[in-house]
């Protein structure tokens, strides 16, 4: 993680009212925007694109403990995949 002072990024008036709080501390501001799981590594989108490939065999005819050797998965993983709305 790094650390920025806080004198060169917020207004004077802004530190003055923290040090009212905390001195030579170091504070931890969370980020308002939080990204959803697998958003940055991609991972979402190919575990969404896997499941509907999943969907897709299902359909046509794969059976569950097929899919679930092909990929690696749990029978009951599976079964929560294709039958999920």
């Amino acid at each position: 993680m790094k650390y920025v002072n806080a004198t060169t990024v917020l207004p004077t008036e802004l530190v003055k009212e923290l040090q009212k709080y905390v001195q030579g501390e170091t504070i931890y501001v969370p980020s308002t925007t939080r990204k959803e799981w697998g958003a940055c590594s991609g991972t979402r989108e190919w575990t969404k694109k896997r499941n509907c490939d999943i969907k897709k065999a299902f359909q046509e005819g794969r059976t569950i403990y097929e899919l679930a050797e092909q990929y690696f998965l749990a029978v009951e993983t599976i079964k929560k995949i294709v039958y999920k709305k």
